[in-house]
């Protein structure tokens, strides 16, 4: 008699296809509590791995179920492995009433108290609603599928209360969560490309392999315009500067698109890049993108992951829009994101550094471990030309319309030679070294192998 097929949405199903050879243990007897927990390998690593039962009351989590959550991360927490969640539920059972709440508050404390002592990563499958939203809200890195909704009350309740007409998808599919929520690190085109994301994110977290220094060089200039007022797209660099044969992975590609950031590896060694992309919004730094940055830099600090920055930015995107926005408060995150971080971490400036952004791109000041700097980059408060346009306004102002733009330019070159650019940003030692784009991969492997390795004792609260 041939097997019959598990039902799609059974967690066995999802967990098989989720772990090497689809092998796993439970750790718990499998009941009707709508959880299910076992433990196994993905890609060699030793994962424990809980996931929902969507066949049972659309997975909704009662007292028990959360019992079977709170001993995965036990398990976790006592052999130091990754945990992952696989998430499609209802929210808290209504049959099992308050109790159910203060079990998903459990729940919580569980994964606050695992927060940057072991990788959390959550692949959401399907809708994941209420108290069932903010488990994966708490977790390091958010998978979401097709299918996958979150949102904490659903369109019923949302129309009841406000008399919005929405539907499940654009209320929290991922649509809501590509540009709009930050919520989601990676939105995945099938479910089974999402979780064959997880696995490859546990294999980079798991196992940081070990830096080889001696990496082939390329010359990476062609891939920076080299004219300072050109937008280009910043990824072809990232994925030169990164270990062609291995995987790497953008987190939070659509949100606060105008910084980058990517987990891959260099030398055989997880590294996070953080890279300001002039594609979008000629790469300046806003309230979003600072807090997107923030963190990503806490996130890699807290599991020992060195970083490359790769710092080419006018500046903070100007507005009153951006003020009421907290771009100030959220900006603050960064600076103190880096102030604390104690993993190696090298900045690479490219074409241009301005003014704040410079100092919040992995300064010296803030302890970066070392600051590289192309031969034409330009370090300074702001442009040449747009410093000449404050400091000589007069005299602009007095010339003919025809002769203004190359007074400005003679000024700005002039300016240049008083202001040191990043001859001078060396002599004060803001910048370490100036170095060859055709150098550039070498140097950076070589800081992060001879730099002792460390991990930040902080938790990765969900910034």
């Amino acid at each position: 008699m041939p097997t019959p097929q598990l039902d799609p949405r059974d967690p066995e199903s999802r967990i098989t296809r989720l772990l090497d050879d689809g092998k796993f243990q439970f750790l718990l007897p499998r009941t009707d509590c709508g959880m299910v927990a076992v433990t196994g390998d993905i890609k060699g690593n030793k994962v424990v791995v809980f996931a929902s039962d969507a066949t049972i009351k659309s997975g909704a989590l009662g007292v028990e179920g959360s019992k079977v959550i709170v001993s995965a991360y036990q398990a976790a927490m006592g052999a130091q492995v990754p945990i992952i969640g696989i998430w499609h539920s209802g929210g808290a059972r209504l049959s099992d009433g308050v109790a159910s709440l203060d079990a998903f508050g459990e729940v919580f404390q569980s994964m606050i108290s695992a927060s940057g002592r072991i990788p959390q990563l959550s692949l959401v499958l399907g809708p994941t609603a209420g108290g069932g939203a903010y488990g994966p809200a708490l977790t390091d890195i958010v998978v979401l599928s097709p299918e996958g909704r979150i949102f904490v009350t659903g369109p019923d309740v949302v129309k009841s209360v406000t008399g919005e007409d929405i539907d499940m998808a654009l209320l929290g599919g991922p649509e809501a969560h590509r540009k709009n929520s930050g919520l989601a690190h990676i939105i995945a085109p099938t479910e089974q490309e999402a979780i064959d994301d997880v696995r490859d994110l546990t294999a980079l977290f798991a196992n940081h392999g070990v830096m080889n220094p001696d990496v082939a060089d390329i010359d990476l200039s062609v891939f920076v315009p080299q004219s300072k007022v050109r937008t280009y797209e910043v990824h072809p660099l990232v994925d030169a500067i990164l270990d062609k044969e291995t995987e790497h992975i953008e987190l939070l590609s659509m949100w606060a698109p105008n910084m980058t950031t990517i987990i891959g590896r260099l030398g055989g060694a997880t590294v996070g890049v953080l890279a300001n992309n002039p594609a979008h919004i000629a790469g300046v730094l806003d309230a979003a993108a600072g807090e997107k940055a923030a963190r990503f830099v806490r996130t890699c600090d807290a599991f020992g992951i060195p970083l490359i920055v790769i710092a080419d930015v006018q500046g903070f995107l100007p507005g009153a829009g951006q003020e009421w926005e907290g771009a100030v408060r959220r900006g603050a995150k960064l600076l103190h994101a880096f102030g604390e971080a104690v993993v190696p971490r090298v900045t690479l400036i490219t074409r241009r550094a301005y003014g704040g952004a410079y100092v919040a791109m992995n300064s010296k000041a803030l302890g970066a471990t070392r600051v590289f700097a192309w031969p034409e980059a330009e370090v300074s408060v702001m442009g040449a030309v747009a410093a000449v346009r404050v400091l000589h306004r007069r005299i602009l102002a007095d010339l003919p319309a025809e002769q203004r733009e190359s007074m400005e330019l003679e000024l700005a070159a002039e300016h240049e030679k008083i202001s040191g650019g990043v001859t001078r940003a060396v002599e004060i030692g803001a910048v370490d070294e100036i170095i060859e784009p055709s150098l550039t991969r070498s140097a950076l492997a070589k800081v992060i192998a001879q730099t002792p390795h460390r991990r930040g004792a902080h938790g990765n609260i969900p910034l």
